[in-house]
């Protein structure tokens, strides 16, 4: 079985997680830019970290055998803070990076005019880089969150195909199908969706279009949960047809919009800027 985890935050895990999930079938993902949890204090802080998203993160994949890919953008929580917004300066010179698949994570937290314009900003950024937009639908008040994202969308030269639309679940899932939109799901030990949930979804909407994440941070995550959700499919019924276009070929097909998607991994090589993950012996 190969898994495309379509948006899991790396930066956040260990080289535990990442033999763990090889061993699970992950072979390839992309990590999308967010909020940290400690908050940053000015632009330079983000440009070492998509630094590091376009660097280290693919090294360490490759360790594992695993084709590591990015999103970048300005959070929406941290477009509300003035220090964070000049980053958007400097983002068109990162998009235009071959490891570069998305603009993302980019939409809604507390569905602010700062968070609309950032929004807004991005989404041309988007469509005059000819990148798809992953698109983050605020954890409160979901359903309001959705029409706005949406209004903005169709407000904006990106077309609507070109947009996958996050953390979906239940109350929502309806309207962004109808839209026209790819739809995630993020799947969690405690919140947003589990894979029971995920697999009544299926049932109900079907599969196309549709991605399933782990989206793994800092939080209480589960980096294993797109495999989690493959096994309660097949439990449930559906055919190994329907678990390898949810969890492999949807995710292609969306970032494979950007043409920079690679899904061999670069050779892992023995170091990163003078630094290896080894431990030990090295």
């Amino acid at each position: 079985m190969r898994i495309f985890d379509p948006h899991i935050h790396m930066t956040s895990r260990t080289t535990d997680d990442y033999q763990a999930m090889y061993a699970a079938g992950v072979r390839a993902l992309v990590e999308p830019a967010f909020w940290l949890g400690q908050p940053r204090t000015s632009p330079q802080s983000f440009l070492d970290y998509f630094d590091a998203l376009l660097g280290w993160e693919p090294f360490r994949a490759a360790q594992y055998k695993i084709a590591h890919h990015c999103a970048l953008a300005l959070n929406p929580k941290e477009a509300n803070d003035p220090r964070c917004v000049p980053v958007l300066e400097e983002l068109p010179r990162y998009l235009l990076k071959d490891g570069v698949v998305a603009v993302g994570e980019i939409g809604y937290d507390s569905m602010t005019p700062a968070e609309d314009r950032a929004l807004a900003a991005q989404l041309e950024l988007a469509a005059e880089h000819g990148l798809p937009a992953l698109v983050h639908t605020p954890h409160r008040d979901k359903r309001a969150g959705l029409r706005r994202t949406l209004d903005v969308v169709a407000e904006s030269k990106l077309s609507v195909e070109q947009v996958l639309v996050d953390h979906l679940n239940e109350t929502t899932v309806a309207e962004a199908k109808d839209s026209g939109a790819w739809l995630g799901f993020s799947v969690y030990p405690d919140t947003k969706m589990d894979e029971h949930r995920m697999v009544a979804v299926l049932r109900e909407y079907g599969c196309e279009r549709v991605l399933v994440n782990s989206a793994a941070d800092w939080g209480r995550s589960d980096p294993l949960k797109t495999r989690k959700v493959a096994g309660a499919m097949l439990a449930a019924g559906f055919g190994q047809d329907d678990v390898d276009r949810v969890l492999w070929h949807n995710p292609v097909a969306f970032y494979a919009q950007s043409g920079r998607l690679v899904l061999e991994p670069a050779g892992p090589g023995a170091l990163h800027e003078g630094n290896s993950v080894l431990r030990g012996g090295e």
